[in-house]
């Protein structure tokens, strides 16, 4: 499991032209899931994204979390970041999830992030989503199952 978080101003997934989730000031979670994730990491990822002090105090000091501020989290299901691009120019994606599967991890991530309190929009599984970012920074970190 990887996922991409960005610190936004806004944010917002646009499907055939129709605008399908959309925040203000929150977080942008790219989500991809690898084969042999398990539920647990799930759970540890969304703890740890809703938790993540990456928001400025009123010293300028990133010490906040998404939840302290009161803002939201825009996730979006992206299997291309489990893509491997170790050998030649074209990324293989033999690590990523089943689509199924992945997609049922996805809404777990989902659920689990809005149990932590903080409301979450999202894209649609599967579909060719445009991405509207506008990051606050920029700040962007990359997350992996190996730092859980």
């Amino acid at each position: 499991m990887k996922a991409c978080v960005q610190r936004v101003l806004s944010g917002k997934v646009v499907v055939n032209g129709e605008t399908v989730g959309e925040i203000s000031k929150g977080l942008v979670v790219l989500i991809g899931f690898e084969k042999g994730d398990l539920k647990s990491y799930v759970e540890k990822m969304a703890k740890k994204i809703v938790g993540l002090r990456i928001f400025e105090d009123p010293a300028g000091k990133m010490n906040l979390s998404v939840k302290d501020i009161g803002g939201e989290v825009l996730a979006v299901p992206n299997f291309t970041l489990a893509a491997d691009c170790k050998k030649g120019r074209r990324p293989s994606f033999q690590s990523s999830e089943e689509p199924t599967k992945a997609e049922e991890m996805f809404n777990l991530f989902v659920e689990k992030c809005r149990e932590e309190g903080v409301p979450v929009k999202t894209g649609i599984f599967g579909a060719d989503m445009k991405v509207h970012i506008v990051n606050d920074g920029p700040v962007t970190f990359v997350l992996t199952k190996e730092e859980l």
